[in-house]
Order: structure tokens, then C-alpha cells, then sequence
């Protein structure tokens, strides 16, 4: 009996070992000089739509995408390496491998919170939905790309891009003020810009009519 114990244990052992060497494992995505793919054109279209690659959208990882890459990488914060990896995905807007559509679509809330809460903390709460409304105005605007990364992204459109605010951590505040603004509240009635009359200096922005103010915000 203490034979066959021994033996039943032992052979649990070898199945669990088994089956833990054969279990799938979950790989980031990662694109870098040599890849090709849709990817790749996704890639390349999105950094071209910003402003950093001025190459050919072919789904061919060459120099020039490596370049648009790097550049990108230094606006945003990242390691500036050239490989789009799993940070860099992510600042693109795009999901790993392994990413499934929720994920793409917390990932947004939390690029679209780190929005407002670099733009607009300290604003009253009304002023912080208002913020992450005119994303989404602009998302579904002709004139602006098509998604929230590349609305964020675009470049010379938020100052918190420019100067590294986007990458601080979000608080609670600021993920409900994205959350509300993408389940439909936008307190601006449509309005696709916004401006701080004390801070800004730009005339075309002046010289809008006003639509209303919230906070220290000004939106047209």
C-alpha cells in the first residue's frame, strides 16, 4: 500500500511537470528593425498621422520607421531604443498579442485619465469631464484622428505631451471625470477646444468666441 502511494505521488509529479512545460506562455508583442506585418503599417500610419515618420506606410520595420520610433519614444518618456515593445505599444494606443478588446478599451479610460489629470486637476469636477469630452469631440471629428491616442498624440495639441506631464499616474478623480466623458456626459455641447485665458498666448485661440467657461478653462 505505501508502494503504491509513493507511486500515485510520484506520478502526479511528472504529470504537473508535464503540464507546466507545455502550458501556453503569453508574449508581448515586440517590432523592431526586420519585422514586417499589419502591425507594422499600423505602426507606421499612426506615427505618420502624428507628425514623427514621413517614410512609406509598406508594413516594412526599416531605418526610417526606427528613426519615427525614437522620436516618438523621447516625446512620450519612453526608452528611446526603437523597438516598439510593450510600453511603446501602449503609448500608441495599440493591445498586445495577448490583449483582448477590454483591455484596448481600459487602456484608452487610463490614456484619456492621465489626460485630464495632467491638463486639468485642481479644476472643478465638471471642468475635468469637460476636458475628456473635447478628446472624444475630436475623435469623432474628420478633422482630428480617429482615436484617443492619436487625438493625445497629435502633435503640438496638449502641452502635457510636450513636457512629460501625460506620464504621471492618474487619481481617482481623474479616471471617473474619463469614465463619465466616455459613457456619454460632455458638458461642452460639442466643443472640440479648449484654453486657460491667464496662461494662453495664442491669437488664433483668442480671437474664438467663447462658448462657456468652466473653472479656469475656456471652451470653443
Amino acid at each position: 500500500m505505501e508502494f503504491n502511494k509513493r507511486k500515485l505521488a510520484f506520478l502526479l509529479a511528472i504529470i504537473v511537470l508535464v503540464c507546466s512545460t507545455l502550458a501556453p506562455v503569453a508574449y508581448a508583442a515586440v517590432y523592431k528593425v526586420g519585422s514586417r506585418g499589419s502591425e507594422v503599417k499600423t505602426i507606421q500610419t499612426k506615427l505618420k498621422r502624428w507628425g514623427y515618420y514621413t517614410g512609406s506606410v509598406d508594413g516594412i520595420f526599416g531605418s526610417k520607421t526606427k528613426e519615427a520610433v525614437i522620436r516618438f519614444q523621447k516625446k512620450n518618456g519612453l526608452t528611446a531604443d526603437g523597438i516598439v515593445g510593450n510600453q511603446t505599444l501602449k503609448a500608441l494606443g495599440m493591445s498586445t498579442s495577448s490583449s483582448s478588446g477590454s483591455s484596448s478599451s481600459s487602456g484608452n479610460l487610463y490614456l484619456l485619465a492621465q489626460l485630464v489629470y495632467g491638463e486639468a486637476r485642481g479644476e472643478p469636477y465638471k471642468g475635468q469631464v469637460a476636458v475628456a469630452a473635447i478628446v472624444l469631440n475630436r475623435v469623432k471629428s474628420s478633422s482630428f484622428p480617429n482615436s484617443i491616442p492619436g487625438v493625445i498624440y497629435q502633435s503640438g495639441a496638449f502641452s502635457v505631451v510636450d513636457d512629460g506631464q501625460i506620464n504621471l499616474t492618474p487619481n481617482e478623480t481623474a479616471i471617473k471625470a474619463a469614465r463619465d466623458a466616455m459613457n456619454g456626459w460632455d458638458p461642452t455641447n460639442g466643443c472640440l477646444y479648449y484654453y486657460n485665458p491667464a496662461k494662453t498666448t495664442n491669437k488664433w485661440m483668442l480671437s474664438k468666441p467663447v462658448k462657456l467657461v468652466i473653472g479656469s478653462h475656456a471652451f470653443f
